[in-house]
């Protein structure tokens, strides 16, 4: 895949963005509250498929390398045996699937983005419950119910993952028609 310096800057800027959005962390148990999910979506939704699950490709290997761009100002190898880091590995899944079915066809509906929006947290949860469960049950031997992983993972942040969702559907809902009359559009 042939990426252009556009595109690479483009890359760059929203892993950025999503460890900016680490650094806006609330510890809140094993899994902190973060602004992290924001623009995971947002990477796929506004740069698609192929872009967006690259920028979140090079967030986690910076985090993974050393580099403290994690929540709480983590890094390295460590943080693979965090609970919290199964919701990591899945923003590049989480990128990839919202900008598939948001730019879906020849143009992004706004209904495509919104569906890409709720789909996209919905994978973040199926992946990143199971590894929180693994990481808890299996390696820290906590032996706590899937209800237990359920609500301390997933209820909890209901509610703010849908404020999240509806941010990034209508920013991207704004934004696109900008970008595209601009001629900056990646479709």
């Amino acid at each position: 895949m042939k990426i252009s310096v556009r595109e690479m800057s483009l890359v760059a800027m929203f892993a950025g963005l999503t460890a900016v959005g680490a650094m806006v962390s609330i510890p809140f148990g094993e899994v902190p509250i973060t602004m992290q999910t924001l623009f995971v979506i947002l990477s796929g939704l506004i740069l698609g498929p192929k872009l967006g699950p690259l920028s979140q490709i090079v967030y986690v290997l910076l985090g993974l390398a050393g580099a403290p761009i994690f929540a709480g100002f983590t890094g390295g190898l460590q943080s693979i045996m965090a609970p919290s880091f199964g919701f990591i590995i899945s923003f590049i899944f989480v990128s990839y699937i919202a900008g598939l079915i948001s730019h879906c066809g020849k143009s992004s509906s706004k209904i495509n983005i919104w569906i890409g929006s709720f789909v996209g947290t919905i994978v973040a949860y199926l992946i990143g419950l199971p590894y929180m469960y693994y990481i808890l049950n299996i390696v820290m031997g906590k032996g706590l119910s899937f209800g237990t992983i359920l609500n301390m993972g997933c209820i909890l942040f209901l509610p703010g993952d849908l404020f999240k969702f509806i941010i990034a559907s209508v920013a991207t809902a704004k934004i696109l028609p900008i970008l595209k009359k601009s001629g900056l559009s990646l479709n």
